[in-house]
C-alpha cells in the first residue's frame, strides 16, 4: 500500500490472522517455486493493514513486476495468467508516470494517445496532476453519520506548470474539466489551503467530499459510475448540484437510467460527463 523506507511497507494480507506479529512470509516466484525473498510482519494498524520488512532483496519495489500481478478489481475474473500482459497495458492510463497508486484512476482509461491529440487540436489544453490512489478511496461508508467517516490520506503532487495553466484559464473565463475524481480531489485539496490562485504543491490529502459542497476550481467532471455507499458516489452527488443537497437524488435518477439502458459500471465501464 505504501512504502515507509526501502523494504519497509504497509500492506494488505489475506488471511491476515494466519500471520501474527513477528511471523514470516516466504514469496513464491512466477513458477510457484520458493524464492529467496521473505517478509516479516512488524505491526498492524487500526485498519488491519500490516507493516512488512522484506529480506532477500535489495529493494522489493524493483521485484514487484516479476512477483506481482495487476491488482484488478474482484469483479474482473481471471482464471489463468494468460491475460497478464494485456492487463498490465490496458488497466493503466496512457499518461501514467510515477508508480504509487493502489488502483487505477479508471476515468483516465477512456483516453488513448490519439484521442488526447484530437482534443489538443480542438484547442483544449491538457495538464497533469498526480494522486496516488489509496485503498481508503474505495472503502464504503459504514458510520451512522456521514461526518464521522474518516478518509485515509493519499499523496498528491500539483506541478507548477499545471497550476499556472489553471490560473490563466480561470482568469480568462475558461473551464477546468477534471478527468476523474482523483484529479478533482487534488485540485480542490490544494484550493482549500491556497487562497489566491493555485501554486505548485506536494502533500497528502484526506479530503472527503459530500453534499452540500461548493467547488473552487473544477467546472466539469468526467467520471465512471461508482459503487453504492462509496465516498466516490457521494463526491459526484456533491458535484452534480454544487452547494445544494439535491445532488444525491439527481445522481440516483441518472444511475437508474444507466441501469435501464444497460450501461456498464465500474472499471472498463461507461463514463458520464457532469457539466
Amino acid at each position: 500500500l505504501e512504502q515507509i523506507a526501502t523494504n519497509d511497507w504497509w500492506a494488505m494480507l489475506r488471511p491476515a490472522k494466519k500471520v501474527p506479529i513477528g511471523g514470516t512470509i516466504f514469496l513464491l516466484d512466477d513458477l510457484s517455486e520458493l524464492s529467496p525473498i521473505s517478509a516479516t510482519v512488524l505491526e498492524k494498524n487500526e485498519t488491519g493493514h500490516r507493516r512488512l520488512r522484506f529480506s532477500g532483496t535489495t529493494d522489493i519495489l524493483n521485484d514487484l513486476p516479476a512477483f506481482g500481478e495487476m491488482p484488478l478489481p474482484p469483479y474482473i475474473e481471471r482464471e489463468t495468467t494468460q491475460h497478464r500482459a494485456e492487463d498490465l497495458t490496458r488497466y493503466q492510463t496512457v499518461y501514467s508516470k510515477p508508480p504509487g497508486s493502489v488502483a487505477a484512476p479508471t476515468a483516465g482509461l477512456h483516453f488513448t494517445p490519439e484521442l488526447l491529440s484530437e482534443i489538443g487540436r480542438h484547442g483544449v489544453n491538457v495538464a497533469e496532476v498526480t494522486l496516488h490512489v489509496g485503498a481508503g478511496t474505495f472503502a464504503p461508508v459504514k458510520t451512522a453519520r456521514i461526518e464521522a467517516h474518516r478518509m485515509h490520506e493519499e499523496r498528491y503532487y500539483l506541478p507548477g506548470a499545471t497550476a499556472t495553466l489553471i490560473n490563466e484559464t480561470k482568469a480568462r473565463g475558461g473551464r477546468i474539466i477534471a478527468v476523474g475524481t482523483t484529479t478533482l480531489r487534488v485540485l480542490e485539496s490544494v484550493a482549500a489551503v491556497q487562497q489566491s490562485g493555485l501554486r505548485e504543491a506536494n502533500g497528502r490529502t484526506a479530503i472527503f467530499i459530500y453534499p452540500p459542497r461548493e467547488f473552487k476550481i473544477v467546472d466539469a467532471l468526467l467520471t465512471n459510475f461508482h459503487l453504492p455507499e462509496s465516498t466516490l458516489l457521494m463526491l459526484v452527488s456533491a458535484f452534480a448540484k454544487p452547494g445544494k443537497s439535491e445532488g444525491r437524488e439527481f445522481i440516483l435518477r441518472t444511475y437508474r437510467e444507466a441501469i435501464e439502458l444497460k450501461y456498464r459500471f465500474f472499471s472498463y465501464g461507461d463514463a458520464m460527463l457532469i457539466l
